[in-house]
């Protein structure tokens, strides 16, 4: 069965969210393809993942120390109530990214990068050796599928003056990379422009706001209604 892990990170909850509405669409599209029973879905702003603390580099150092183990085996090394807390709110996440065949991401571009919001989920699912097979040093989301929704206020898209401030994109990609998913499984599908319809020196792009919105639109539903393609991963067992 084909799972989906949906991910928003905007933290527009008011219904405005150019990217919130793009992942719907994805996210629609994709369950009327593929069924509703391999769906989930996490919203960073109405559930936010809390940022890292003490005993979560704690008990992440005590690994990288001593020797990295799979998830199922990490609830034993907790030294404190702190620790086991920590590994309470981080086990799940992992336990969600590792099953998912596609990875669907709302990531709005704040600040030329990603929001807090994002970023928390990232240094929280990279605990120490979680994505990683501790006998080859793999990452264990070969296989997995990334799709990240990016929208921009402005234009940073390749040609653009701005382009080199795009931090948002090349970081994505080097992260899932690092944990194993291909370059060709990583798609960005971008909507640039987004505040023309707001903001009065921009409304002379509203065109190009438009045409990037319907482009954006169109590849997530060719992205979301195509076939299922699993591969195989083993997550590393306990020795």
């Amino acid at each position: 069965m084909p799972t989906l892990l949906h991910l928003d990170s905007s933290a527009d909850l008011s219904g405005g969210s150019v990217s919130r509405q793009l992942t719907t669409l994805f996210a629609d599209t994709w369950r009327t393809a593929h069924g509703p029973a391999g769906y989930r879905y996490r919203d960073l702003a109405a559930d936010p993942v809390p940022p890292l603390d003490t005993a979560y580099c704690a008990l992440g150092r005590r690994l990288e120390r001593d020797g990295l183990l799979p998830p199922a085996e990490v609830d034993a090394l907790a030294k404190s109530p702190a620790e086991e807390r920590a590994w309470a709110l981080t086990r799940p996440l992992i336990d969600e990214l590792l099953t998912a065949d596609t990875v669907l991401i709302g990531a709005p571009m704040y600040n030329y990068s990603v929001s807090a919001l994002l970023k928390a989920w990232i240094d929280r699912v990279c605990f120490p050796g979680a994505l990683t097979d501790p006998d080859t040093g793999d990452g264990l989301l070969h296989g997995t599928k990334v799709v990240v929704i990016s929208t921009r206020g402005g234009a940073y898209g390749p040609g653009t003056p701005r382009e080199a401030w795009d931090f948002q994109t090349p970081y994505l990609r080097a992260y899932f990379g690092r944990q194993g998913v291909a370059d060709e499984d990583i798609r960005v599908v971008c909507a640039e422009m987004t505040l023309a319809g707001l903001v009065p020196h921009l409304a002379r792009f509203r065109p190009s706001a438009a045409d990037s919105l319907a482009a954006a639109r169109a590849e997530v539903t060719a992205l979301a209604g195509a076939p299922a393609r699993r591969e195989e991963r083993t997550a590393p067992q306990g020795r």
